[in-house]
């Protein structure tokens, strides 16, 4: 028998906050977002400075390296859940003398597992995938130097959304949370000068 969709979302929701794993996804999506824009903005600005002028090779390169980033972080996150909540079952049935693997405790652990892994492995591969979306459209532009200013650009603004978000969680200033994440950006862009000017 079908479960009609609002049930089954219903059903996820309730899970979730049985699990905690709303909390943990919240947390995911965050730290792997920021990871996944920094990380592409690393591959996007090395190919500015060692002087890329093929956009395919940048798109390969960061589509690559997005998908990379989106399995590692989506296949080890499921891996660690999966223990740590396993674990966790089994020392709860130890102390209550119960199998609960098939009661709504252990149902929300699985879902936990999913909902975790999903948010771990899709946010860095759509923040990094958001960074060289200019590329894309490169042939459409006078230059590709374009591209690239447009990569970085979105980069930093896609970095202070995210300390907007975070500001919104913390109930702090979001102005003050989004320049503390776009900072971030900005010291990535002048190590990698750096290391540019040094190696010259």
């Amino acid at each position: 028998m079908m479960i009609p969709l609002r049930r089954r979302l219903a059903l996820w929701r309730e899970y979730s906050e049985l699990s905690n794993a709303g909390n943990i996804a919240r947390r995911a999506f965050a730290n792997n977002s920021f990871d996944g824009v920094l990380t592409m903005m690393g591959v996007v600005v090395g190919s500015f400075f060692v002087g890329v002028q093929d956009a395919k090779v940048v798109l390969i390169t960061g589509v690559s390296t997005a998908l990379a980033i989106g399995i590692s972080g989506g296949w080890g996150a499921y891996l660690t859940e999966s223990a740590e909540r396993r674990n966790e079952l089994d020392e709860l049935e130890h102390l209550t003398l119960t199998k609960l693997r098939h009661t709504r405790i252990g149902k929300a652990s699985r879902v936990a597992v999913i909902q975790v892994a999903a948010i771990d492995g899709l946010s860095p591969f759509f923040a990094a995938l958001l960074v060289v979306l200019p590329f894309f459209f490169a042939a459409l532009l006078p230059s590709i130097t374009y591209a690239y200013y447009a990569s970085v650009a979105m980069s930093l603004l896609a970095l202070f959304c995210l300390g907007i978000y975070l500001g919104r969680i913390s109930k702090e200033n979001v102005i003050v949370y989004g320049l503390k994440t776009t900072i971030a950006g900005v010291v990535c862009l002048l190590l990698i000068y750096f290391i540019e000017q040094i190696t010259r």
